[in-house]
C-alpha cells in the first residue's frame, strides 16, 4: 500500500513562491508523470516529496501519515535521478547494493536483492562491469536497479531519460512501464516531454508557473484541455489556434467567424459568452481534412513525410500558420494551394481569458 496526498502544498524561497498551493491525490500503483515546461516548478514539488526540499506549508500524506518533519531516509521512497549517479569504482553489484551495505543488511540478504533486481532489469551479465564498461541505458537501468533494491514505497523519477538519445528513450519507456507492471509500485515521473506523459502515465498533472494546470488521464486531458495552456502543450504536433468571433451562442452550440469570413457550429455551451466575443478556436491537425469543397483556402508551406502520415504546414487567411495530419501516400507538395474542412466535433472554444468552453455532454469526445 502506498498513497499519497498532497493538501495545499507551497514551497517559498525568501519572498519568492515557487510551489503555489497543490492539492492532489495519488493512489496505490498509480503511475503519475508531472510535466510542464522548464521552470515549472515539477522537479521542486518531486525533491519536497522526496523530503530534499523543506516544504513551507500545507501537508504531505503518505500512507494516511504526515510525512512534512520526517527525513528522506525515513519516508520509503527512493529517488533516480536525470544523472546516473554511480560510483565510478564499483561495479554493478557494488552500486546497486551500496546503500544496503550502509544499512548494514547482511551479505546473503543483500545478494539476493541484487539477483532479484538484476533479473527484472536484464542486467545480470553485467553485474561484475564498472560502469565505464557500459551503455547509457544500461547505466540508467543500474540506477533504477539502486532503487529497486532498497523496496521503497514509492519510486520517484526526475527526468531519467533526458541523457538518452531519441531510440534508447523509446526502449527505456517500455523498459519502465513493464517495471511498473511486474513490481506493481506507486511510481510518480518528472518530464518536460510530452510524449513521455501520453505514453507511460495513467494520470498526468500539467504545471505552469508552480500551479496545477489540469489532472487527467492522457487522452482526457488530449481530448478535454481545460485550458489554453492544457491544449497547446499536451499534443505532438501541437493543437492549431485560430482567433474567431462568437456570432451565434447558444447551450448546445457557439456559431463563431473566422478570420475568411466563413462560420462554423461548434458543439459548446456558451455560458457567458456574447456574440462579437473574441474566442480561439482550437483543432488537432488530424481534425483538419483536404476537402477541394472545404472552406478554408490555404497555401501549403513544407510537407513534413513520416511514413504511415504526413505533416503539412500550411498558410491560412490572417496569416495564420496551421498543421495538418494527413496520410503518408498522399501527394500534396510544397506550394500547392489546398482546401481544407473542419470537423465541428474535434473543435474547442476558449474564451478570452483561455478557459475552455464547456461541450454538451452528447458531444463529450471519448477520453
Amino acid at each position: 500500500m502506498a498513497t499519497l496526498t498532497l493538501r495545499d502544498l507551497r514551497k517559498s524561497y525568501g519572498s519568492f513562491e515557487v510551489i503555489k498551493g497543490v492539492d492532489l491525490a495519488i493512489a496505490d500503483r498509480e503511475f503519475v508523470v508531472f510535466v510542464g515546461p522548464s521552470g515549472c516548478g515539477k522537479s521542486t514539488l518531486l525533491r519536497m516529496i522526496a523530503g530534499l526540499e523543506e516544504i513551507t506549508a500545507g501537508e504531505l500524506d503518505i500512507d494516511g501519515k504526515v510525512v512534512n518533519r520526517v527525513g528522506p531516509a525515513d519516508r520509503g521512497l527512493a529517488m533516480v535521478f536525470q544523472s546516473y549517479a554511480l560510483y565510478p569504482h564499483m561495479t554493478v553489484r557494488q552500486n546497486m547494493g551500496f546503500a544496503l551495505r550502509l544499512a548494514r543488511v547482511p551479505k546473503a540478504e543483500r545478494d539476493r536483492k541484487v539477483n532479484e533486481a538484476a533479473r527484472v532489469l536484464q542486467l545480470e551479465p553485467y553485474l561484475d562491469r564498472r560502469p565505464k564498461d557500459l551503455s547509457g541505458g544500461q547505466r540508467q537501468r543500474v540506477a533504477i536497479g539502486r532503487a529497486i533494491v532498497r523496496q521503497p514505497k514509492v519510486f520517484l523519477f526526475d527526468e531519467p531519460l533526458s541523457n538518452l538519445d531519441a531510440a534508447l528513450r523509446g526502449q527505456m519507456r517500455m523498459e519502465l512501464l513493464r517495471l511498473h507492471e511486474a513490481l506493481k509500485a506507486t511510481m510518480i515521473y518528472v518530464t518536460h516531454d510530452q510524449i513521455e506523459a501520453m505514453t507511460m502515465a495513467d494520470k498526468i498533472v500539467v504545471l505552469q508557473a508552480g500551479r496545477v494546470e489540469q489532472v487527467g488521464s492522457p487522452l482526457d486531458l488530449y481530448h478535454h484541455p481545460a485550458n489554453l495552456f492544457v491544449a497547446g502543450f499536451i499534443g505532438s504536433p501541437r493543437m492549431n489556434m485560430m482567433p474567431v468571433t462568437a456570432a451565434v451562442v447558444g447551450d448546445a452550440a457557439v456559431t463563431v467567424g473566422l478570420v475568411s469570413g466563413q462560420q462554423i457550429a461548434v458543439p459548446a455551451s456558451g455560458g457567458a459568452t456574447r456574440p462579437g466575443d473574441a474566442l480561439t478556436l482550437g483543432i488537432r491537425p488530424e481534425g483538419l481534412h483536404i476537402d477541394p469543397a472545404g472552406p478554408i483556402l490555404v497555401t501549403v508551406s513544407l510537407v513534413e513525410r513520416l511514413g504511415g502520415l504526413t505533416l503539412l504546414h500550411v498558410k491560412a487567411a490572417g496569416d495564420q500558420d496551421l498543421t495538418v495530419q494527413i496520410e503518408g501516400g498522399d501527394p500534396t507538395r510544397a506550394h500547392e494551394q489546398i482546401r481544407l474542412a473542419i470537423d465541428p466535433a474535434a473543435c474547442h472554444l476558449f474564451d478570452k481569458a483561455g478557459q475552455a468552453l464547456p461541450r454538451p455532454a452528447r458531444h463529450t469526445l471519448a477520453a
